[in-house]
């Protein structure tokens, strides 16, 4: 009687039946058919098995590669985030600023479902302010103004009301498109993000700004509350320009 080599069952490897020669599965497939399973029905319609399914995978199987929905949230943010191309060379302040928000509007029109989990998701500290939320980011754009001239508070303050422009703005296009702006039945828990593409960061006092010495610099403007006054400013600002319009 001819022996046979014994090979794993389907069941036993996680995976589905009948479909020979597929890529293995690894974090990084795992994240963009995420972003396009999001894309496609929504953040609320995405779970571990509807993933795998998408995936041709049994859910488990996800698990050696991701800790569960809520890392693969924080994974999809981070990668979100690195489709942005900043400037080496940011010409003036002005032209710099109009590339970032341009930038930062080509991601979310091209992912309307997927950009509320950027604009309404709690930061790695509470003083970076979506959608421009991560630490690389932030370095980039007030170094950048810091070496246009810019007085620290000046950066800062800029970098806020940029932010909360963008944040309103684009918000709003998001649920003009349909995208639901409330937040995910997951909770997403920055703190404990291991996405590769900037540290890991815990509370507020646990962040490391090693690697982002003008962060490092401006954190005690960051901290600042100035919500009263930055309200005030924009809506002063909004009225000039509709006083314009009469």
């Amino acid at each position: 009687m001819q022996a046979h080599p014994v090979t794993p069952t389907a069941a036993a490897s996680g995976r589905r039946p009948g479909r020979r020669g597929r890529p293995a599965l690894d974090r990084d497939r795992i994240i963009t058919a995420a972003l396009e399973l999001i894309d496609e029905t929504g953040v609320e319609a995405l779970s571990m098995r509807s993933l795998g399914k998408h995936l041709g995978f049994e859910a488990m199987a996800l698990y050696r590669h991701v800790e569960g929905r809520e890392d693969l949230l924080e994974a999809v943010v981070d990668r979100l985030m690195s489709g942005l191309e900043l400037p080496p060379d940011p010409g003036t302040w002005q032209e710099y600023l109009k590339v970032v928000a341009h930038q930062v509007r080509g991601l979310a029109q091209q992912h309307p479902r997927a950009f509320p989990l950027v604009a309404t998701r709690h930061p790695a500290a509470p003083w970076l302010r979506p959608p421009l939320r991560s630490l690389d980011v932030v370095e980039h754009f007030l170094s950048t103004l810091r070496a246009q001239g810019w007085s620290p508070t000046g950066a800062v303050e800029a970098y806020q009301a940029f932010s909360s422009f963008l944040l309103g703005y684009l918000l709003l296009e998001a649920a003009n498109a349909g995208a639901p702006t409330g937040p995910p039945d997951a909770p997403l828990d920055e703190g404990q993000s291991r996405t590769g593409t900037g540290p890991a960061v815990g509370h507020d006092s646990d962040t490391d700004l090693s690697g982002y010495p003008t962060v490092r610099e401006l954190r005690p403007y960051l901290e600042e509350d100035r919500t009263d006054a930055e309200f005030a400013a924009g809506l002063a600002s909004v009225l000039d320009r509709l006083s314009n319009l009469k």
